[in-house]
């Protein structure tokens, strides 16, 4: 079986938490817990006929108190970039932090993250920031952690990325 170290990157109240846990554990809560540290989950998935466990790390939310250890993306085969939509710093956000990511770890395969698809009537992104990273080669989806939306889809696009790489 095959392990890999997946790591939710992103500003404080993106919804890293909320993916996670809708991911692994098939649930949402409207309750806001602010990550300390990190928290790790694991969840086995099958990837082209092939079982491939997870290691997902849940890195606390970077703001502009506190930035995001490097040392946690350490030995990451893949990581999420998590932005939510209706608040338009948090792309600047998950564009640093994919920078110091790619530093740390090379090129190992990541998605961006657009979160609160849910909430699209209150997003605040900039459609042109959006598809000027999709043709700097990023691949981007949108997602809802409440409804779930695009939640499977993400995770299983990055295993087979992570795969292939």
């Amino acid at each position: 079986m095959i392990q890999k170290k997946v790591c939710m990157l992103g500003a404080f109240g993106v919804g890293k938490t909320s993916l996670v846990s809708r991911y692994v554990h098939s649930v949402f809560s409207d309750r806001y817990l602010t990550t300390i540290g990190v928290k790790i989950e694991k969840k086995s998935v099958d990837v082209s006929g092939e079982q491939m466990d997870l290691v997902i790390w849940d890195i606390y939310g970077e703001d502009d108190f506190q930035k995001v250890h490097m040392s946690y993306v350490r030995g990451a085969s893949g990581y999420l970039l998590v932005a939510d939509g209706t608040r338009r710093a948090t792309l600047d956000t998950a564009r640093s932090l994919q920078d110091a990511a790619q530093r740390t770890v090379g090129a190992v395969p990541f998605i961006l993250v657009l979160n609160k698809s849910d909430l699209i009537g209150q997003w605040d992104l900039d459609e042109g920031d959006v598809s000027q990273l999709a043709r700097h080669g990023w691949q981007i989806v949108r997602t809802s952690a409440k409804s779930g939306q695009g939640v499977e889809q993400t995770f299983a696009a990055l295993a087979r990325a992570m795969r292939s790489a």
